[in-house]
């Protein structure tokens, strides 16, 4: 995989370049251990020219570590993964997420740390000078993060330039992982660019109390603890007319993405916000419960169905998309926010928002679902957070580049 990489530079616009920068990081290891400061030396490759509508494919090659493995533990190979940020600025400002697979040789007490050659890609849109440059990167081992940040201005590390022209993607071969590219930042207003379609349920007339709306494919990004993830899922919004209002059902038929970790049942929790459009505007709340059963690194993350209340605040005819979506888990939280929605269900909120003030408020719709409180965070306790939700007790602290890993040989709790 590593040497595809290069096979990846060979097919992109230009010729391939290679600039090295170091810079000083703050590294910060999970709860209860102290944070580290030591300098990371990376090296990123890109082409030097290329057009407009042209997909780039870069990579980050760790060149040193900030220090040795000490002499505590040994690492088994192929139990570290890096991720990270690479900054597009100039012509065009994007963040683009880099990965690298969890390839690394066994490291012994007091051998160099390796980590392997992260990769991503970026989606030109506008001619001119585009400078890369790294910045945040995380380290997972053994279902621990290390997270490094700049403490000082990271100079840039490659220039592309883009000459006007619809050029074609540069590479008909995908990144390495799923998880390794992201063009330009996503819409944040789902609302802005919900689809016209109407549920195959109107919501109108004839005494009818079901109404079910159409599944509809929704492209999210996830940002998560492991970075930058995205993932196409069919969602359908299904209603249930209670009085006044109307009980909301959420169905996904697809995860939106894997576990990075063992997550232990009961440690996730799902929520959305529904969005409104047409005669009512705002969003509306929705959850799940938390999972029944553990989830392994690397399984799908399946998203129970998630339920609400839609108090209608305007007469009229009022549509509902799939808005972003938020994953609690083992403390930490994954926001997923949709590139473009598209309306599953439209109701007719005449006979409901009769007695009602005609929509002035300005959150729309109102909104109820099950206690968001517990969650994920009530899984640890407040010295260890999600090390005791992984089920380990703290242990011995290996330094690793620039941060410290924690890896719990000690026993397991239940």
């Amino acid at each position: 995989m590593l040497g595809g990489a290069g096979a990846l530079l060979g097919l992109a616009a230009g010729t391939a370049q290679a600039a090295e920068v170091s810079y000083a990081t703050h590294c910060v290891p999970p709860a209860g251990i102290t944070p580290v400061d030591g300098t990371s030396k990376v090296e990123i490759t890109a082409p030097a020219t290329a057009k407009v509508g042209d997909t780039v494919n870069v990579v980050w090659k760790f060149v040193q570590a900030a220090s040795k493995n000490p002499n505590i533990i040994d690492l088994p190979a192929d139990s570290v993964q890096p991720s990270g940020v690479l900054k597009a600025a100039g012509a065009q400002t994007a963040d683009i997420a880099m990965q690298g697979p969890r390839k690394n040789p066994a490291i012994p007490k007091g051998g160099d740390m390796v980590l392997s050659d992260m990769t991503g890609s970026l989606k030109l849109t506008t001619a001119g000078e585009v400078t890369l440059t790294p910045d945040a990167y995380t380290v997972n081992a053994m279902s621990t993060d290390t997270k490094c940040t700049p403490t000082v201005t990271v100079p840039k590390a490659a220039t592309i330039e883009v000459s006007p022209g619809a050029g074609g993607t540069s590479s008909t071969t995908p990144s390495p992982t799923d998880t390794a590219s992201q063009s330009s930042s996503p819409s944040t207003s789902p609302s802005d660019t919900a689809s016209a379609s109407a549920s195959p349920s109107d919501g109108t007339g004839g005494g009818q109390t079901d109404f079910t709306g159409k599944e509809v494919d929704i492209p999210y990004t996830c940002q998560s603890p492991l970075g930058t993830k995205k993932a196409t899922s069919p969602i359908q919004i299904n209603a249930k007319k209670d009085g006044g209002s109307f009980d909301l059902t959420v169905q996904f038929k697809k995860s939106v993405m894997d576990s990075p970790a063992d997550i232990p049942k009961g440690s996730v929790k799902p929520s959305m916000e529904v969005v409104l459009g047409g005669a009512d505007k705002g969003t509306v709340h929705v959850e799940g419960p938390a999972n029944a059963s553990d989830i392994k690194t690397g399984d799908p993350i399946e998203i129970p169905d998630l339920t609400g209340t839609y108090k209608p605040g305007a007469s009229g005819s009022s549509t509902l998309s799939p808005g972003v979506l938020t994953i609690s888990a083992l403390g930490t939280t994954t926001t997923c926010k949709p590139d473009r929605t598209a309306v599953s269900l439209t109701l007719d909120t005449t006979e409901q928002a009769s007695g009602a003030s005609g929509g002035s408020s300005t959150s729309g719709g109102t909104s109820t679902g099950g206690s968001s409180s517990g969650g994920l965070a009530a899984t640890g306790s407040s010295d260890h957070g999600a090390l005791k939700a992984l089920g380990l007790v703290a242990g011995t602290a290996v330094l690793l580049g620039a941060g410290v890993f924690t890896f719990m040989p000690g026993r397991r709790t239940r």
